[in-house]
């Protein structure tokens, strides 16, 4: 027994019922990511503090411009299809999920240069500024509170900053992953390495300062419990980054099963192309929004 409607759109809908149960589910998804965005917007105007400045805005639009390609070849190598032509259908179809394999590699990279850098909080004014100026010489305390201001957007016109109140940013000698004060302190380690970010403008990092442990109200690396600018960045990046990666996993599939599906339902299979074509450019669309969202302002 077949199923009807695989292949000629139905009365009811004009549609076949894979392109029809593909916009339900897009529907679903744009739910999905419009709470997730809300969320965003409803944080952040909340916020008397919002980062700024903290991704690396040139590897956001390369990854913009890598997905966007892999749009167009997903295009093509639908119309490939249309056209009988097998085999440009599969070099579009490869060039796609090599697309799709190096948005997922950029983004890996970036998400380890954030597991790798990391902030310190002093317990006191006093010992931040000691460290302030270990840091950056006499001019310490000032150099690290513009970082910090530029860091930041001001909602909060009348926020007034102390010395405790400023993370000193950079890396820990080694670059381990996502550690915290907590878990030093239980490996009994008395002491760091901490090599601050290089002064805004600047081009050679100060050098490596030793900080006390005990000195410190609290350590992170740029993980969601960071900050609340990373939670919700984490949170959508890494629920974008999935439906990139089941994409490319479908795709995938129907590159390596094309020959039998082209000799066996050519039409049904153009039909599941376009299906898997409509769920990419969703992927893409969501980035677009989010890549200026998060990325730009």
């Amino acid at each position: 027994m077949e199923i009807p409607y695989t292949v000629k759109p139905r009365p009811d809908t004009g549609l076949y019922n894979a392109k029809l149960g593909i916009w339900l589910f897009l529907a679903s998804e744009v739910m999905l990511f419009g709470g997730l965005f809300s969320a965003y917007i409803l944080l952040r105007v909340g916020a008397d503090l919002w980062p700024h400045g903290m991704l690396n805005i040139p590897i956001g639009t390369f990854n913009t411009f890598v997905l966007i390609s892999s749009s167009v070849t997903v295009v093509m190598s639908w119309a490939s299809l249309k056209l009988g032509r097998l085999a440009a259908f599969k070099k579009y179809m490869a060039l796609t999920i090599l697309c799709a394999l190096g948005f997922l590699g950029v983004k890996s990279f970036e998400y380890h240069a954030k597991f790798t850098h990391y902030d310190v909080w002093f317990k006191d004014d006093a010992t931040a500024e000691k460290y302030f100026k270990a840091a950056y010489g006499e001019k310490g305390v000032e150099e690290t509170r513009k970082q910090f201001v530029e860091r930041f957007h001001l909602h909060n016109t009348k926020a007034v900053y102390t010395p405790g109140d400023i993370q000193l940013a950079g890396h820990i000698e080694g670059n381990p992953l996502c550690t915290n004060l907590k878990k030093l302190l239980a490996a009994k380690k008395e002491t760091i390495q901490f090599t601050a970010d290089a002064p805004a403008g600047g081009h050679e990092h100060p050098k490596p300062i030793e900080i006390k442990l005990a000195d410190l109200k609290r350590l992170s690396s740029y993980v969601p419990a960071h900050s609340t600018f990373f939670a919700i960045y984490f949170t959508i990046t890494a629920l974008h980054g999935l439906h990139v990666l089941g994409g490319a996993i479908v795709l995938g599939y129907f590159l390596f099963t094309a020959d039998k599906w082209w000799k066996k339902a050519p039409e049904q299979f153009t039909n599941r192309i376009e299906v898997g074509g409509l769920f990419w450019h969703f992927v893409d669309l969501v980035w677009i929004f989010l890549f200026p969202i998060i990325y730009l302002l």
